[in-house]
């Protein structure tokens, strides 16, 4: 008896309704020419690294837990000698994800992250930046259901990069809205 694979519920959405919807908005010939989701990209800067390298760890390890694979360290590339920073030590974290975990996260992000932010109104639809890739940022981390609010000593604000295929910025702004993107209404 062969098992029935898993698939994210945003990624079978995509495959079974939003295709067909981009296809017939924007008239694409080609299966291959509509856009999808490339990856999305979390960074997290930690500036107090430079006096406590602990909260680098912690942090590693809370971006850890919310993206479900480990993060890369990011690290310094100049001496700024008036903000005590070297060269080569890690002032943030980073992490890629592509493929089932790239639409698990989103389905978290919008589903119970968004929500949860303080005084939410709605995403700048303006943060495309020309290319068909959407920029965000968070001012907590603690939104998200994996971070135990109660074992946190510092709250870290996050960027979050979705970067799509599409060519131009309106054609991505209609794909995001398809996945239910809570975009402000201009």
């Amino acid at each position: 008896m062969a098992e029935q694979a898993y698939e994210p519920r945003l990624k079978s959405e995509y495959r079974q309704r939003i295709r067909a919807v981009m296809k017939e908005q924007f008239g694409y010939t080609n299966e291959m020419q509509i856009p999808k989701l490339d990856k999305i990209v979390l960074n997290m800067g930690i500036g107090e690294a430079v006096n406590d390298t602990k909260k680098v760890q912690t942090a590693i390890a809370d971006l850890t837990a919310i993206a479900g694979q480990k993060p890369v360290a990011t690290r310094a590339r100049n001496s700024i000698a008036g903000f005590k920073l070297r060269e080569g030590m890690v002032i943030g974290a980073k992490v890629t994800l592509r493929k089932d975990r790239m639409y698990e996260f989103l389905d978290r992000l919008i589903t119970i992250a968004l929500p949860r932010v303080k005084d939410f109104r709605g995403l700048k639809p303006t943060s495309f930046d020309g290319r068909g890739n959407y920029a965000m940022g968070l001012k907590e981390h603690i939104v998200f259901p994996e971070i135990n609010y109660d074992q946190i000593d510092q709250m870290w604000g996050m960027d979050i990069i979705v970067a799509t295929t599409a060519k131009t910025d309106d054609e991505a702004r209609a794909l995001l809205k398809e996945f239910q993107f809570p975009f402000v209404q201009a």
